[in-house]
């Protein structure tokens, strides 16, 4: 079954490589004016969006060295203490604030944490599947939502943040539980 499902992640790429330009030609659909629309478009909503990212990747940077995550970190750390969870998830709260903010300073601070205490420590699990159940709230409300002209956002952050936080606290439990 396993050499299967090899095979199967081997070729999927490639097929729908070939089987979605066949499946155009065959509907009559201009395929290269199609790309060559569709690229132009993408540009386009790049450009759109670069303004709304530069805001937003300064923001965080602020709120990094401006020593706000330290303090964050500092004042959950007695509410973790009085929940009598292990100890040990305090090491990954600097990534449970960084996850709906930035996905690659997510993945730097998951990628710290794997290195200094291996991945298949406690730290290590909890930071993975951390990373596996939460999204980049802020950065997919800035680009997306920017992007397509969004300006009233309020409930889609509220659901986010809410979602972002059943999924820490999911993590915390199902790791805690499975690896206690």
């Amino acid at each position: 079954m396993m050499q299967v499902v090899t095979q199967v992640t081997v070729w999927i790429i490639p097929a729908l490589l070939f089987l979605i330009p066949v499946y155009a030609y065959w509907r009559k659909v201009p395929i290269y004016e199609s790309f060559v629309e569709g690229a132009e478009d993408g540009f386009k909503t790049a450009i759109k969006i670069i303004p709304f990212l530069i805001g937003m990747l300064l923001a965080i940077q602020v709120f990094v060295d401006s020593g706000a995550l330290k303090l964050l970190v500092d004042a959950l750390t007695p509410l973790f203490i009085k929940l009598g969870w292990n100890p040990e998830i305090l090491n990954v709260i600097p990534l449970a604030v960084m996850r709906p903010l930035s996905g690659s300073g997510a993945l730097g601070v998951s990628t710290q944490l794997i290195n200094t205490f291996g991945p298949d420590s406690f730290v290590g699990r909890l930071a993975s599947t951390m990373q596996g159940s939460s999204d980049t709230t802020f950065f997919v409300l800035t680009v997306y939502f920017g992007a397509v002209g969004i300006k009233k956002y309020r409930y889609a952050l509220k659901v986010g943040l809410i979602a972002d936080f059943i999924g820490l606290i999911a993590s915390i439990w199902i790791v805690s539980m499975l690896f206690g």
